[in-house]
């Protein structure tokens, strides 16, 4: 069962650290990520390029605007994600427990939604009007 995981930071505690702390940090946790490979629980991730260049889109009122940054207004913004294989949520949180990345950052853990029968719908519907 695939679980999403969404690591969230303080830029601001990140842009303190040293640049020896900050290698330390993302060296444990690269260790940790490999552990996770060679135990088959890492299905993927990637981490997120700074804040500041995001763009996030909406829709209202029939038009789409978009704007410069993250749509949250809070300390703490999304870092990155890592796919994680686990066996029920208990195991992933078992797993995540373990990251250090946990030690100074937010990670919330959710489920992957099984989408094969909506998509496969989906299709169904798009074949007939085809």
């Amino acid at each position: 069962m695939k679980f999403v995981c969404l690591g969230y930071y303080d830029p601001k505690k990140w842009q303190h650290l040293t640049e020896e702390e900050r290698n330390a940090f993302m060296d444990e946790c690269f260790t940790y990520d490999d552990e996770l490979r060679r135990k088959g629980h890492f299905a993927g991730g990637e981490a997120l390029d700074e804040p500041s260049t995001a763009k996030t889109l909406r829709y209202s009122n029939k038009r789409l605007s978009a704007t410069d940054g993250p749509y949250a207004e809070t300390k703490e913004q999304l870092g990155g994600i890592l796919i994680l294989e686990a066996d029920n949520l208990e195991h992933a949180v078992e797993l995540m427990s373990k990251h250090p990345g946990v030690k100074s950052s937010t990670f919330e853990i959710r489920p992957a939604a099984n989408m094969d029968q909506m998509i496969s719908a989906s299709e169904n519907r798009r074949r007939l009007r085809a």
